[in-house]
């Protein structure tokens, strides 16, 4: 079943693919999908974009994390009060060929923006999907870039006003969490949800094998980045949290789909959990990064060799592309 793909990471749009897996083979999804913030060019998901975008304000050169310029949530034109339904539909251009992929009563994890996951949610239902809940990861620390306004006012040679507006700042409060979306796929009309692990294998949580320091883990996840653990992607997530999440709602033998695989995070979970994967990424650069650490890191040069079986599909700005 689903040969060629398994335990394999394809460098293609995942769209082209999903469609020539078997239906009812998968038992979990599991992806950090782009979010739809304009983080940088895969993850511009929109069709109105404007030349500062992605570029550096004054404010931005020689700072350390806060490297690119993305649109202010006002916008900077009336097209860009569309961007969020962009992005759902989006999103529900994958999110209809994954359901008859997954096991009924299967579970998908689906990492997002807290701007931009109430978009999710609603592709995600509209193509069927029920949602279960919504975590929150939260992070070991959160970098607040806010503005200080007195500093802008003092550079516009507002002395008064940088005086009256002391201590304030423009932006959010420091991100410390994100939050995942916890779906679920529908099983039998009529049945249980304990008949339907009998059935399929799938619907039930390890409690017992996930807990953290001898307690029973809540909806807020707290996994930070191991010591030597190497980052490939700017949105990467730590190799624990994904792992919690596959041992979660698998068994040994189980199948993990990720058609977005960025930094193979979740390739590279799987195969230490003894769980198969299948997954795609658009991105060659990534691609290769994403197949080097799985050979590093498991040694699974076999996923390599799979790989090449396929005829990459080399995108410049990916996630544009599939749109």
């Amino acid at each position: 079943m689903n040969k060629g793909y398994l335990n394999t990471i394809i460098c293609a749009d995942c769209r082209e693919h999903l469609p020539l897996l078997a239906d009812s083979s998968i038992e979990l999804f599991l992806s950090d999908i782009p979010y739809g913030i304009s983080l940088d060019d895969w993850d511009v998901l929109h069709s109105n974009t404007n030349s500062a975008l992605l570029g550096q304000s004054p404010a931005q050169v020689g700072k350390s994390g806060f490297k690119r310029r993305g649109k202010p949530i006002n916008g900077w034109s009336q097209a860009d009060r569309h961007m969020g339904r962009e992005y759902e539909d989006w999103c529900g251009t994958w999110a209809e060929l994954i359901l008859p992929k997954l096991k009924d009563g299967a579970s998908l994890f689906v990492f997002g923006a807290r701007r931009t996951i109430h978009r999710v949610i609603n592709a995600f239902e509209d193509c069927g999907f029920l949602l279960k809940d919504i975590l929150a990861w939260k992070k070991d620390v959160a970098h607040h870039r806010a503005q200080r306004v007195s500093i802008i006012f003092d550079r516009r040679n507002l002395k008064e006003a940088a005086a009256a507006w002391q201590g304030w700042r423009l932006g959010n409060l420091a991100p410390i969490y994100e939050p995942i979306a916890w779906f679920m796929k529908p099983y039998r009309i009529g049945g249980t949800i304990a008949d339907n692990v009998l059935e399929h294998g799938v619907g039930a949580m390890n409690i017992e094998d996930c807990q953290i320091r001898g307690t029973n883990p809540t909806n807020v996840l707290e996994f930070g980045f191991g010591r030597h653990e190497k980052k490939i992607h700017e949105a990467q997530k730590p190799l624990q949290l994904i792992e919690f999440l596959i041992r979660l709602t698998t068994r040994e033998g189980q199948t993990v789909l990720d058609p977005f695989m960025g930094s193979g995070t979740t390739a590279v979970a799987a195969a230490r959990l003894k769980r198969h994967f299948i997954g795609f990424e658009a991105a060659a650069d990534f691609h290769a990064a994403a197949l080097q650490r799985l050979a590093d890191e498991t040694g699974q040069g076999i996923s390599v060799r799979a790989a090449s079986h396929f005829q990459p599909l080399l995108f410049s700005k990916p996630c544009k592309d599939y749109r």
